[in-house]
């Protein structure tokens, strides 16, 4: 990739221990990071010291006039730029060039979330990054990702960098280029400088030959580290003729983590839907979403079903939560609690069709999360297949109320039913209470 790691020898301080992290950093530059721990400490730590960038940035030599940085926030979403903070600060990208902003800025990113068009509802910002202002002869696209129609990994490549590719691939499709890599020959010489001319870079100029070289280093580690995706954006030359990696995005194949677990020792939580976390600890197939009702299916065909003919009727769904065949009641307890302490969910939809999965296994979840943490929420079950009429026996002697349905479509049709109670209860501030559901 064409990156290198430069080694810092951090200033030691009592109380301050583990504030600055270093990054990967590229070629002509050093990154750091700056963590949220200790807050106030780190900002004073930082910026009351005129000669901080002097000091510890490799860039900078004594004496010198102190350069252009960047600060960014460290948040799992792309559009950063463009995105707005809940407290009214604008942008999550910005040029530092005078003393004191670094700290004016960071204050107005750090602790907040950031909201951009890839995370609608806001995003926490825990770090902020600073590093070398590039300045750029041209910004430009590469990455490498997996690709379904050729089964392998693809190059994509663009002279428009900088910005997202998606509308320049709408806009201007003609300066998207891609190269289907074969996984058992590896990405040739021959691809590697199609590619870099498609770049727009000279054949036969040091930058060209520089971008084939970090073609070849991007393959190497897309293989490596198991990665599904390795997208650098904006991709810059300089005016000297080096091309450098400014921004990049990596996605992993999770299905690798027990081979690659440095990489996945490094995961921010914090960067994710908390009730994805919660259900990741259980290996329940769970995908949170914006609705009210949430559904619990087993199987993926049959989930996908459920939440189409949820919206079919007017309502819309909470989740994507797949139990699979060989769920324990412990799993299905535990995504009965992740769907009961969820607030934006106001009714609960099980859509079990038992062959692996046994129907009574389900009830005994439901039952046991009723038990143990209560359920106020109204619950609609069908029920068909493997064990039903047990599970059904459990239902009525448990001395819990839930509502059953004889058909995938009377099911739909009471959630989203009770599920229109509750939301218009809450528009007018009506407190509404399902009785039967407790003890």
């Amino acid at each position: 990739m064409a990156l290198k790691r430069q080694s810092v020898m951090w200033p030691k301080h009592p109380k301050k221990r583990n504030t600055f992290l270093p990054t990967v950093s590229t070629n002509v530059s050093v990154e750091y990071m700056i963590t949220n721990e200790r807050r106030d400490d780190w900002v004073s730590l930082v910026f009351e010291k005129e000669s901080f960038l002097t000091k510890y940035f490799s860039f900078c030599t004594a004496g010198s006039p102190l350069k252009d940085v960047v600060i960014k926030a460290q948040v799992l979403s792309g559009g950063r730029g463009l995105g707005t903070f809940k407290n009214g600060f604008k942008g999550g990208v910005h040029m530092v060039t005078k003393k004191g902003q670094a700290r004016d800025y960071a204050e107005k990113m750090i602790g907040q979330e950031l909201v951009t068009k890839q995370a609608p509802n806001g995003i926490i910002c825990n770090k902020v990054l600073l590093m070398e202002r590039m300045y750029m002869r041209q910004e430009m696209y590469l990455s490498i990702l997996m690709d379904r129609e050729s089964q392998g990994p693809l190059m994509v490549a663009s002279p428009r960098g900088g910005t997202s590719i998606e509308d320049v691939a709408k806009t201007n499709p003609e300066v998207i280029f891609t190269a289907p890599i074969d996984i058992m020959e590896g990405l040739t010489d021959e691809t590697c400088q199609r590619m870099a001319s498609n770049l727009g870079l000279e054949e036969g100029s040091e930058a060209h030959g520089k971008a084939m070289t970090l073609m070849k280093n991007l393959y190497n580690m897309f293989i490596a580290c198991d990665c599904t995706q390795v997208e650098v954006n904006p991709l810059a030359e300089t005016p000297e003729g080096d091309v450098v990696v400014c921004d990049a995005k990596v996605n992993f194949d999770s299905n690798a983590e027990f081979r690659q677990a440095s990489i996945f020792a490094k995961r921010d939580f914090t960067q994710e839907d908390p009730r994805e976390v919660d259900a990741g600890k259980f290996d329940l197939n769970y995908i949170g979403l914006d609705g009210n009702i949430g559904c619990m299916v087993n199987g993926a065909g049959l989930a996908m079903s459920t939440m189409d003919i949820i919206q079919l009727k007017g309502g819309s769904p909470a989740n994507f939560l797949d139990v699979g065949g060989g769920a324990t009641e412990e799993q299905v307890q535990k995504g009965f609690e992740i769907l009961e302490g969820d607030p934006r969910v106001k009714a609960i939809l099980v859509n079990i069709f038992g062959g692996i999965m046994r129907c009574d296994v389900i009830a005994n979840g439901i039952l046991n999360a009723a038990k143990t943490i209560g359920i106020s929420k109204p619950i609609v079950i069908r029920l068909q297949g493997t064990n039903v009429d047990e599970a059904k026996i459990l239902i009525e002697s448990s001395g819990y109320r839930m509502i059953l349905a004889e058909d995938l479509d009377d099911a739909a049709t009471k959630a989203v039913g009770v599920a229109e109670i509750a939301k218009q209860a809450d528009k007018i501030k009506v407190n509404v209470a399902f009785e039967g559901f407790s003890d």
